[in-house]
């Protein structure tokens, strides 16, 4: 997709591309800032040379203007799934407990996972189950 993209910048040209920049960016720009364990450096690295291409294609001026549209955009919707996820907590504290419960067994998991690694010889004693019941409220 980010190299159609790039094609399509390079065909439309310079005019017709400019209001559609936003919309190209936008997927450029989330690849470049996310930030997961399992992400695809080949994808960083096109993602980027695309980010030049439109740079040098548009100048620097109107690219500038597009980009932090596209960052201003993003980090609005960063904020407000913040926003959203605080306020669940308040609203559904039950909700927001079992969510913190799962995080915690998790956590424990990737603990026992990581010293497993480290020590061979050591077993972590696991639960059998992963069930709905292991993440219920305990009273």
């Amino acid at each position: 997709i980010f190299k159609f993209l790039g094609a399509i910048s390079v065909d439309l040209g310079q005019d017709r591309i400019k209001p559609y920049l936003p919309t190209i960016l936008a997927p450029l720009y989330r690849e470049l800032n996310s930030n997961y364990a399992d992400q695809d450096p080949t994808l960083k690295n096109l993602s980027q040379e695309i980010i030049e291409l439109l740079k040098k294609l548009v100048g620097l001026e109107a690219f500038s203007l597009a980009f932090s549209s596209v960052q201003k955009q993003a980090n609005q919707k960063r904020a407000m799934r913040k926003k959203q996820r605080a306020l669940q907590t308040v609203a559904n504290p039950d909700i927001a407990a079992r969510r913190k419960l799962k995080r915690h067994k998790n956590k424990a998991e990737t603990r026992k996972r990581k010293i497993e690694s480290l020590r061979p010889m050591y077993k972590a004693k696991r639960h059998r189950s992963h069930t709905l019941k292991d993440l219920a409220m305990v009273e």
